[in-house]
């Protein structure tokens, strides 16, 4: 490639005032003047932050990246952007991940960038800096930070998902307060991300599934050394991209989002795939709906038996063989050309993919569950859709059920009332949590999957059919429905439930009912009125007037589509 194909050439290899400028002030950092000779400048997006402990080992990862960037003849700039610790943001990380998609976004476009590396790790860090990225569209290489290792506890390997567990065995009062303290000291023993299949390492395989990665990528543990080794060979190939223009739109084509639909129900992976994989695409400019998800999960099976869907952790993923064994095996029926990040077909990658351990890896034949692992959902309580996870359920029973709504109309009635005595709640009632969606939290937190009523709980049950128009954890588990759309805070059926009210859910038909007569629906919704949701400035703000749907992805509405790499005017 040409010095003045390169984007930094508008930056560094201008004369004059302009040129002195935009050198200059670079060069207060100790680099040589042959720097800016039209080698490719190399972005390093880092969401490093002490506030986001997931990512943070992204310092020596990023150092890792740099190495690779040197060695391939390129010139790294890290740069940081806003980042999101799914684990103490409040009210939810999803509130922001459209902001911090705008920060990737400008912090790329604007500066003097011919490729970048995003390094992410933590849960809404990934989509974020995907959307941001895709909205410029430049030769991008994804680095992620990789799980932590298996959790130790009591000889017992142990894992987020098993935070669930722990809560209702002490709100049942068979741990004491001590143990459970005792049990958080030896889950997060390393650095990385959520050692289950959760969503921060459903993300991770989400950019491998769609060729955004090296191989392996997905599965690394955060403190094996070979996750420093694909984050230095990420940076030598960063460099040849750039010289290929190779960018994200030759990756990221309907074929490529469809292989990664497909790879995430065989794996079991976290509903919120759902609503970033859509707000991806939409940045993109590829054409996706809710519908794809059913047609394409309908007769996949679970073929990897990780919590929270199954028994085992992302570390004896990758000793299994990590993602290419379960692209390997699922090759016939996935589109084999589609290109990657090393310039090689996803065929190619895996084509010398060996799994050694068939307990955590199975295969189509003899997968783990038939159960797959995604369902859309349809019908007069969500007409523009919801999800379920089949084989997240500890009832598959329950796949089918016909049951009373007991309804709570937020999160702080529900909260006051969910282990109230004289809650006329059994085992067979539907629990229906209201405004908890893109607008009416908001941001569409993580409590989908509600805990269970502690009278229940005292009888024995652990699971029951739960509605929301929030999310869940990737990490949680249960016969739970989520992302119901349109939500109540926007006038959905949902906000017009009442107890009592009979709804069914039929998974194998993909039907969620509300067994309510049109006519009455229509005499409630004139007695209907909205949230006063209390906010009106800043972000927030602007996020309740534009924020889409969860099934159109919740991005904010002026966000979808790009605006290129291109920028004409200089700063002086």
């Amino acid at each position: 490639m040409e010095d003045n194909q390169l984007r930094s050439r508008g930056w560094f290899g201008k004369t004059g005032k302009d040129g002195f400028i935009y050198r200059a002030w670079m060069k207060n950092q100790g680099y040589p003047a042959d720097e800016f000779d039209g080698r490719p400048v190399i972005g390093i997006c880092n969401t490093f932050s002490d506030l986001t402990p997931c990512n943070g080992h992204f310092r020596e990862l990023a150092e890792s990246v740099k190495r690779g960037v040197w060695e391939a003849g390129g010139f790294p700039v890290e740069f940081p952007v806003m980042s999101l610790g799914e684990t103490l943001i409040k009210p939810t990380a999803m509130l922001y991940r459209n902001l911090a998609s705008m920060d990737v976004e400008e912090s790329i476009r604007a500066n003097p960038i011919d490729g970048v590396v995003l390094l992410c790790g933590c849960d809404k860090t990934t989509p974020s800096l995907v959307m941001g990225a895709a909205s410029v569209n430049i030769p991008t290489i994804v680095v992620s930070g990789g799980p932590m290792l298996t959790g130790k506890y009591r000889g017992k390997n142990i894992g987020t998902s098993d935070v669930w567990r722990f809560s209702e065995m002490h709100r049942k009062e068979e741990i004491t307060q001590e143990e459970l303290s005792n049990a958080e000291a030896c889950m997060c023993r390393s650095n990385g991300h959520c050692a289950v299949m959760g969503t921060a390492s459903t993300m991770a395989c989400m950019v491998e599934s769609l060729g955004l990665t090296l191989p392996e990528n997905a599965a690394i543990p955060a403190a094996d050394s070979r996750r420093k080794v694909i984050a230095h060979l990420s940076g030598r190939r960063i460099v040849q991209m750039v010289k290929e223009d190779l960018r994200m739109s030759d990756i990221l084509t309907r074929e490529a989002f469809e292989n990664a639909i497909m790879l995430n129900a065989a794996i079991g992976g976290s509903t919120n795939f759902v609503i970033h994989l859509l707000a991806i695409a939409g940045r993109i400019g590829v054409e996706l709906t809710l519908d794809d998800f059913n047609a394409l999960c309908e007769k996949i099976p679970l073929l990897l038996n990780l919590q929270p869907s199954g028994g085992y952790f992302m570390e004896d993923f990758y000793y299994a063989g990590g993602l290419p064994v379960v692209i390997k095996e699922m090759l016939s029926i996935l589109h084999q050309n589609t290109i990657t990040a090393n310039g090689k077909t996803l065929a190619e990658n895996a084509q010398s993919a060996e799994c050694f351990d068939s307990d955590v890896i199975a295969t189509l034949a003899e997968p783990i569950k038939d159960l797959t692992g995604l369902a859309v959902l349809k019908g007069n309580l969500c007409k523009d859709g919801a999800v379920i996870k089949p084989s997240a359920s500890l009832k598959p029973e329950l796949m089918k059920h016909r049951g009373a709504a007991i309804v709570f109309e937020d999160i702080d009635d529900y909260k006051a009332r969910l282990d109230d005595p004289d809650l006329p709640v059994d085992e067979n009632s539907i629990l229906v949590l209201k405004n908890v969606g893109p607008k009416g939290y908001p941001g569409m937190p993580e409590v989908g999957n509600m805990s269970l009523p502690k009278k229940l709980l005292a009888k024995g049950v652990m699971d029951m059919v739960r509605i929301s128009d929030g999310r869940m954890s990737g990490t949680g588990f249960g016969t739970v429905v989520l992302h119901v759309s349109p939500e109540a805070a926007v006038g959905g059926n949902l906000a017009l439930v009442r107890d009592g009210d009979i709804i069914s859910l039929d998974v194998d038909a993909r039907s969620l009912q509300l067994e309510v007569s049109d006519e009455e629906l229509a005499q409630r919704r004139l007695d209907y009125k909205p949230l006063d949701l209390g906010y009106n400035r800043g972000f927030v703000r602007l996020h309740i007037e534009h924020v889409t749907q969860a099934h159109l992805g919740a991005d904010l509405d002026f966000l979808i589509g790009g605006s290129g790499d291109k920028v004409t005017r200089d700063s002086h």
